[in-house]
């Protein structure tokens, strides 16, 4: 029997489910704001950055937006005001005291400015498919690490969603993940327009880079925090009198992107004391072949779990309790009790089953483990797998995720959440390979009292989707996990929505909420803020044996990509694998297939039958190349989308189980490019 789940959310009939789930949890005031015009731009509000005048933030991310704090590890803290964060339309200010408690930006940012009429063909801008050409002496966009002088690559766009040309932001998207708790400068100069003419720099931009002002004029203060970008980009052979508009920031610290879940789970296992945690097996279900050729049982149950949100039980929207170290801390007595569930493959009834953890796709639960894909990868290779909700963002979580988009407020709860949910992961992961664990009980045991596990070998992950996004985080965190694979993945939410097919429901609720195109860029990089605490994009740095984190083992993964994905951009695969150091299975694709100049610019190459160690592979099923701006490719202009395909491929089965195993990337395509079972031909 094959059991398949397939969590996307484009119907019509989800759309109006989530409406009327969304109708539950709003204030009457933000539903009756409709589709009102969004508030007028504060640029002139006290604190906004004069320099680009089309918003408060632009441009973003900026130091200037920070203070000094030499209790941080960067010596800076973010210091927005409510005043210059956006509104919503029902006139809801954000409030700032959330974000103010990292020490940087994200090592992903997006670059986001507003430059008027400029044509980023004709100023020689590296597009998408030319990311290399970010790198060249003339480049008219610059990104450069202030320390060591290094350019950084990035490619750059105007974003395709806007309505307004007079409000269309500029998006210069990094390569590669940025440094932790380094400070980077950019320089925009020599922008022209449409017809070919210099894009003159804004007023107040070419006062404060020009002749010395007075102490008591308004641009004073924002002259002298200039001088040293200036200085920093002559000494790289950037010129004043080139600049349309230059600016710095400081990326935030290993410690504030990974400091909260390294304080949990180190709190919660030491809390342990090396006993396996508390669960209850709360069902036992024994199939006949009959009944499902692949899977001999299923195993349901609870795992008790600390929880360091507020509320008692963490419901969707609860937030961390924060101690008076403004940490997480646990109040006495609350848990977190985390459903699980098990499958059970029919092999392991011959010889033990090696455990393994398995993540769901977006928003959805743990009962994604009984998908027809990986019961076959279960009874195909000898793997029990079990799951548990990605709390925060799993199927309970979908009213308060879309009412998030609406509030920005409200946004807070996911990432806190999201890390209640890796805990969760890593507790019910304990648990696979524990002595005194799953192994002891009965229900993972034959009648005659064979256990069905192998825990001798260690504990693997695989997930899908969401499942790979949230995968390299509790890869990056976890002490039982050795490899890991992330299926169909990528990094860095705040990129990935725009491109993705799954978007467009929740993308009219943050219309209704921040109709402005402009603010919903700046909307999405405020989120990517907290995010980072909860995704990959916060932990890539030390993910695939680049600098392990604190107390945790050396570990590496194996990334599956599927051409064309319609759900998650390929784009920010790419940079998932240039930041840890993956090597890119060749051939990757068919000669001429990628419309890049240099397909997979930047990404080690690793040739031959195997290769050891962090890698990706692309899986093509024929789909057409997606879109090179930032919308989603959509059936039937851009072909079906392939998705769900490697993981129902047996070649990509197999090269996953070795991999788990082994530790080995083994050549499953016979020297060609890997083509999936749903490939036509």
């Amino acid at each position: 029997m094959v059991r398949r789940i397939r969590p996307t959310f484009r119907s019509a009939t989800t759309a109006a489910l989530l409406a009327a789930l969304v109708a539950l949890t709003l204030p009457p005031a933000a539903l009756a704001a409709g589709g009102s015009a969004s508030a007028e731009p504060v640029a002139g509000a006290r604190g906004c950055d004069p320099i680009d005048p089309a918003a408060c933030l632009l441009p973003f991310p900026n130091d200037w937006y920070t203070r000094p704090d030499p209790s941080a590890p960067t010596g800076r803290r973010l210091a927005f005001t409510a005043d210059m964060l956006p509104v919503s339309s029902a006139g809801v200010a954000t409030q700032p005291g959330p974000w103010n408690r990292a020490d940087g930006f994200s090592p992903g940012s997006t670059l986001i400015a507003h430059v008027p009429g400029v044509d980023l063909a004709r100023s020689g801008a590296a597009p998408i498919t030319d990311i290399g050409r970010s790198l060249r002496r003339d480049a008219p966009i610059v990104l450069l690490d202030a320390a060591t002088g290094e350019r950084w690559p990035y490619w750059s766009e105007l974003d395709a969603n806007a309505t307004d040309p007079a409000r269309r932001a500029l998006l210069v998207h990094p390569a590669r993940n940025l440094a932790d708790g380094h400070r980077y400068v950019v320089a925009l100069r020599s922008l022209r327009d449409a017809a070919g003419a210099a894009v003159p720099a804004p007023a107040a931009f070419a006062t404060v880079a020009g002749a010395t002002l007075p102490r008591d004029h308004e641009l004073h203060a924002r002259q002298q925090a200039l001088r040293p970008v200036l200085r920093r980009l002559h000494r790289a052979g950037v010129r004043t009198r080139d600049l349309y508009l230059a600016w710095d920031f400081t990326v935030a610290s290993t410690q504030s992107l990974t400091g909260d879940l390294l304080r949990i789970r180190d709190d919660a296992f030491a809390g342990l004391g090396g006993a396996a945690p508390a669960y209850t097996v709360t069902e036992v279900r024994d199939l006949t072949p009959e009944q499902d050729a692949r899977v001999a049982r299923e195993v349901v149950g609870t795992v008790a779990v600390p929880s360091y949100l507020a509320a008692p039980g963490g419901p969707p929207g609860s937030t961390f309790h924060r101690g008076t170290d403004g940490a997480p801390a646990r109040l006495p007595g609350n848990v977190q009790t985390a459903r699980f569930r098990c499958e059970i493959p029919r092999v392991a009834l011959r010889a033990p089953s090696r455990p393994s953890l398995y993540g769901h796709g977006l928003l959805g639960s743990g009962n994604e483990v009984g998908a027809g894909n990986v019961t076959a990868m279960a009874n195909e290779h000898g793997l029990t797998f079990c799951a548990t909700d990605w709390i925060g963002m799993a199927s309970e979580d979908i009213p308060y995720v879309v009412s998030s988009l609406v509030d920005v407020n409200r946004f807070p709860a996911v990432p806190d959440r999201l890390q209640q949910g890796v805990l969760n992961a890593l507790f019910l992961g304990r648990l696979l390979v524990h002595p005194r664990g799953f192994v002891a009980d009965p229900a993972f045991r034959t009648a005659d009292g064979r256990p069905l596990l192998d825990v001798a070998h260690g504990l693997s992950y695989d997930g899908n989707s969401q499942g790979g996004i949230m995968g390299g985080v509790t890869v990056a965190v976890s002490q039982d996990v050795r490899r890991g694979v992330l299926g169909v993945t990528g990094m860095n939410y705040s990129v990935l929505l725009n491109r993705s097919s799954d978007f467009p429901p929740f993308a009219a609720w943050l219309d209704l909420g921040y109709p402005d195109k402009l603010d919903q860029q700046l909307v999405l990089a405020l989120f990517q803020l907290l995010w980072d605490r909860a995704e990959t994009n916060g932990y890539a740095n030390h993910l695939g044996n680049r600098r392990p984190l604190p107390g945790t083992p050396r570990h590496d993964v194996l990334m599956h990509i599927a051409y064309g994905d319609h759900q998650v951009a390929n784009v920010q695969a790419d940079v998932e694998a240039r930041t840890i150091r993956a090597r890119l299975r060749m051939p990757a694709l068919a000669e001429g297939r990628s419309p890049d100049v240099v397909p997979y610019w930047g990404i080690r190459r690793a040739y031959g039958p195997v290769f050891v160690g962090s890698g990706m592979v692309v899986w093509d099923s024929g789909t057409p190349s997606p879109p090179l701006t930032n919308t989603p490719p959509t059936e039937p202009a851009y072909g079906t989308d392939p998705h769900a395909d490697p993981r129902n491929t047996v070649a990509a089965r197999l090269q996953k189980a070795v991999f788990l195993r082994t530790g080995l990337v083994v050549d499953v395509c016979g020297g060609e490019p890997c083509r999936t079972d749903a490939a036509p031909g």
